[in-house]
């Protein structure tokens, strides 16, 4: 994942938030908001300190990140993501990481069907 592929600021946050739609398992939360005219799909993570210490929080990002690297043909391009990892996040291995997220993302429909 390039840094432009990245949701960084606060204010970018707070609109998917607030204008896109959530779908949720018991690992992790996602929220998606549609751009017009965005070539490329951004991701923004979020792990909170009660899920865990430094490295547990780094683990849950670096295999969401890994997770999204092998997944991002098949994601809208058009799209705007937030994942939230939950509680639950933080007992999985990477396998079972990634398919949490395919998971929740055909809830979210936002991605293809293989």
């Amino acid at each position: 994942m390039n840094k432009h592929q990245r949701v960084k600021k606060n204010e970018d946050f707070q609109k998917v938030f607030k204008k896109g739609k959530s779908f949720a398992n018991r690992q992790f939360v996602i929220y998606s908001l549609r751009k017009e005219g965005q070539e490329e799909f951004r991701v923004g993570i979020s792990v909170s300190k009660k899920i865990g210490n430094a490295v547990t929080r780094n683990r849950i990002k670096r295999y969401v990140r890994q997770s999204i690297l092998e997944l991002g043909d098949d994601l809208r391009p058009d799209m705007d993501y937030i994942i939230i990892a939950r509680h639950q996040a933080a007992a999985i291995d990477f396998h079972t990481t990634k398919k949490s997220l395919i998971h929740v993302m055909r809830i979210a429909k936002v991605l293809r069907k293989k």
